[in-house]
């Protein structure tokens, strides 16, 4: 089977790396999936989405990613994030608290839809469903 080497690098530390078959994120752009042998790119990640990766070993797993940048080669995917959070590292309780305050409203809409949309990133990176 084919690999490549992959990183998720956050401000503060790196995440995880390591050999993985499938990667896949979300841009700015939507949805995209990497394979060994993809065509170098970068690409600006999403405010608030989530990242999957299929280790060559080992079974799938997800993080909650928040801004920054996907790095393409045809032998690594690095994903430079803002912020990133990996999928047991998130506190569901916490995150559907985040999200029923953001959904409350407030004064200031563009940074309670931004609070909203991060929660539920958290949420699906946990496995969670964020309309419980």
């Amino acid at each position: 089977m084919a690999t490549m080497e992959v990183a998720i690098v956050g401000v503060e530390k790196r995440l995880w790396s390591g050999e993985a078959s499938f990667v896949s994120a979300r841009t700015v752009d939507g949805d995209i999936g990497l394979l060994p042998g993809h065509q170098p790119m970068i690409a600006a990640l999403d405010e608030a989405g989530v990242v999957r990766i299929d280790p060559s070993e080992g079974e799938s797993f997800h993080a909650a990613v928040f801004g920054g940048f996907l790095s393409v080669t045809a032998e690594s995917v690095t994903i430079l994030a803002e912020l990133a959070e990996m999928a047991e590292e998130v506190d569901v309780a916490a995150a559907r608290d985040e999200l029923q305050r953001a959904e409350g409203g407030g004064d200031d809409f563009d940074d309670a839809a931004a609070a909203a949309a991060r929660a539920r990133a958290r949420l699906r990176a946990a496995g969670e469903s964020p309309d419980r």
